[in-house]
């Protein structure tokens, strides 16, 4: 699959793709006779946790941390657990203080709720 079909399938730039494997958070694209990238369906599963992990919050640096542990295979097992185990911690937090702002702003709609029906 080249770089504009994976864009469009993962709704994404062929921008960020690019950026994605020059800062090595995807290992480099294997490249057709002509030199265009080749995407296979693991290179897929990388993008699709890439983006997952960077809507939560987790930096470029991290995953590209990661992804150097990765690859270096299972004796850095430990490592990745940790790097996981802290960004976890941070979405945990994150999600309690978007629970909190949800429900003000719950209570605030029921408040305007309550005073436009009195005033109609």
């Amino acid at each position: 699959m080249n770089i504009s079909e994976v864009a469009i399938r993962q709704n994404i730039t062929p921008a960020t793709l690019r950026y994605y494997e020059q800062q090595g958070l995807i290992k480099p694209i294997k490249r057709n006779a002509s030199g265009i990238r080749d995407y296979s369906n693991e290179d897929l599963k990388w993008i699709e946790f890439i983006k997952c992990m960077r809507s939560s919050g987790l930096s470029i640096g991290s995953l590209a941390q990661y992804m150097e542990l990765f690859q270096k295979g299972d004796i850095t097992l430990k490592e990745r657990q940790k790097i996981l185990e802290l960004e976890y911690a941070k979405l945990i937090e994150k999600q309690a203080q978007i629970n909190q702002a949800v429900s003000k702003l719950g209570n605030k709609i029921k408040n305007y709720q309550v005073k436009i029906t009195q005033s109609e």
